[in-house]
């Protein structure tokens, strides 16, 4: 192999390690100093304030080790913080070295075992790095010295090319245009990132994610970090989502006949966020829901059981058949706002009562986000969908951009077991960062046929913003002033997990319903056959044959379909038992 002609560090490898080296000299001490004993009380550090040091005569200069150096400007910098993250940061600081205290690393260990959650709501993001890094070094379990290393490598390798990029002329947030392209081979002559349908991140982040689940002490961290990466605005993940968006959009719109102007950019329509609610705290947050039923009242308290047990304020039903048992026992609660759309309804609301379910949906959506006094969010869910957020809503909420009106939740459409809820979920190839042709890799069959492989939506549901004038809330879309508002948000860390299909019997016996007046009743926009056309195919040339092999091949929970799933990273696990929840929130199953 030939030498290269320059080489990036004079001195190669050899001289590289040795400047690493340099910086990793142990820390010595003065008499009565170090690191406090490794049974040491966490509990009380984390009510415990850190002061200035230079307010401090014994732990103000001059210095006598280096370790009253590092310590002093440690407090220094986390000065008004918690002693616990003190500690953190101190620990963290000895494990860098070549040599540390023996007990360190099993006092570190501790500390985020025991005190984890209250660290997390302290640490600022450069120190969680440094936390999991540290894991990467020190870890007791496979998984934590696997992940804290990945992760340690993904934010130093962000860190520099983020920092290269600043001096591109270009703001962190702001995407490079499309036409600048370079054509060329990677370095090490690695393909370039397929910008339309490349799934490297997905991949890398997912992989990050089920890894980190096998144990429980880094888990916590490596998931809040994950969170906070894919929702940074200012990231190389988000300025490639705008840029694949933009791509997206391009394709779409056919090019210009020679001599035509050229098309101009669709505008932008956002909704204004009210000033009083851009910067809400989780425990300051409220959130509520939105939904038209038409289902018995078994079905609606497991609805509304799950969603009350996650928090919600509020739950505004809206009942499309309603019956006095069923309001009776719902309007019990004193989170549940109970309307019942009947004749009366409809005449007060000065228009007739809409013969499509779905404008009756927006209607009464609409009306409860003008009226949602008391909310800080609405979302519209229908009766068979249930929220699976990883973290509490409020959380979720409070860190959507101050700028958004609108946070879309994805959909996860639940496979249908043979016993019991379901506990596996499917999401779609674009969700996974998959090309369309894989599809047919996890159904042979039908893959070709239907979009994302699923029976029901795909375009996920959404939380508005309340307090919005001039908005109509949709069943996948918020509008302003009558066009769909711009400024929205995909929340991470959540599914919407939707039982369309929970069970053959429930799939056939709503498949003329949906056939005639539901999702079923449109002919596919895409160049998919899409449900319609498969459906009405399936029905006149095979019967109940068809549409029961359909079934089993798309909505079947099987372990051959898991297992399809699972190796194109398009399968969700979720404990999920509405009745356990019923039981807490009513006391017993109507």
């Amino acid at each position: 192999m030939d030498e290269p002609k320059t080489q990036t560090y004079p001195g190669g490898i050899a001289a590289l390690l040795t400047q690493m080296e340099g910086r990793r000299d142990p820390m010595d001490y003065a008499p009565g100093e170090g690191l406090p004993p490794p049974d040491l009380d966490l509990a009380p550090l984390a009510t415990q304030t850190v002061t200035d040091p230079d307010a401090d005569p014994a732990e103000c200069g001059p210095f006598r080790s280096s370790y009253h150096r590092k310590r002093h400007a440690l407090r220094k910098e986390l000065a008004g913080r918690s002693e616990l993250v003190f500690l953190n940061a101190l620990l963290i600081a000895h494990l860098r070295r070549r040599r540390w205290p023996d007990h360190a690393p099993a006092l570190f260990q501790r500390l985020w075992a025991e005190q984890g959650a209250a660290l997390l709501d302290q640490l600022d993001p450069r120190w969680a790095v440094s936390a999991v890094t540290t894991f990467g070094d020190h870890g007791l379990t496979p998984a934590q010295r696997s992940v804290g290393l990945a992760l340690s490598v993904l934010f130093s390798t962000m860190k520099l090319y983020e920092s290269e990029r600043l001096y591109s002329g270009q703001r962190p947030d702001q995407p490079f245009a499309l036409e600048h392209r370079q054509r060329g081979r990677l370095p090490l002559d690695m393909d370039p990132y397929a910008l339309a349908h490349g799934g490297l991140d997905v991949n890398m982040i997912g992989r990050l994610w089920l890894e980190a689940e096998e144990d429980p002490v880094i888990a916590p961290l490596a998931h809040h970090l994950l969170e906070r990466l894919i929702a940074e605005p200012r990231g190389l993940l988000h300025r490639l989502a705008r840029m694949r968006a933009d791509l997206s959009r391009r394709k779409k719109i056919p090019p210009p006949a020679e001599g035509e102007a050229k098309p101009a950019a669709t505008p932008r329509n956002d909704a204004p966020v009210p000033l009083a609610q851009r910067q809400l705290e989780p425990d300051q947050l409220r959130w509520g829901l939105v939904a038209l039923i038409r289902a018995p009242l078994p079905a609606i308290a497991r609805f509304a059981a799950h969603h009350l047990d996650l928090g919600a304020q509020a739950l505004h039903l809206y009942l499309d058949d309603p019956d006095p048992d069923t309001m009776a026992f719902l309007s019990g609660h004193a989170r549940l706002h109970v309307t019942a759309c009947d004749a009366a309804f409809w005449r007060d609301s000065g228009r007739p009562r809409p013969e499509e379910h779905q404008l009756r949906q927006v209607h009464v959506a609409s009306r409860a986000l003008r009226a949602a006094g008391g909310l800080h969010w609405l979302g519209h869910i229908d009766v068979d969908e249930f929220l699976l957020p990883a973290r509490p809503m409020a959380e979720l909420l409070a860190k959507v951009p101050p700028d958004c009106a609108v946070a879309r939740i994805a959909p996860a459409e639940a496979l249908a077991p043979s016993d019991g809820w379901p506990r596996h979920f499917k999401i779609t190839h674009r969700q996974a960062g998959l090309p369309k042709s894989r599809l047919q890799e996890v159904y042979p069959t039908f893959g070709a046929h239907l979009y994302g492989g699923f029976l029901s939506h795909t375009a996920g549901k959404i939380f508005a913003r309340t307090g919005i004038p001039d908005t109509r809330l949709g069943i996948h879309t918020l509008k302003y002033n009558g066009a769909e508002a711009t400024n929205r948000h995909r929340l991470p860390a959540i599914w919407l997990a939707h039982l369309h299909a929970p069970s053959w019997q429930q799939f056939r016996d709503h498949l003329e319903f949906r056939r005639t007046k539901g999702s079923y009743r449109r002919a596919s926009s895409r160049p998919e056959m899409g449900q319609a056309e498969l459906l009405r195919y399936l029905m006149e040339e095979e019967g109940e044959t068809g549409l029961r092999a359909l079934f089993d091949e798309v909505c079947a929970d099987t372990p051959e379909l898991r297992r399809r799933l699972a190796a194109q990273g398009m399968l969700v696990h979720a404990e999920f038992d509405p009745d356990a929840a019923v039981a807490r929130i009513f006391g017993a199953l109507p």
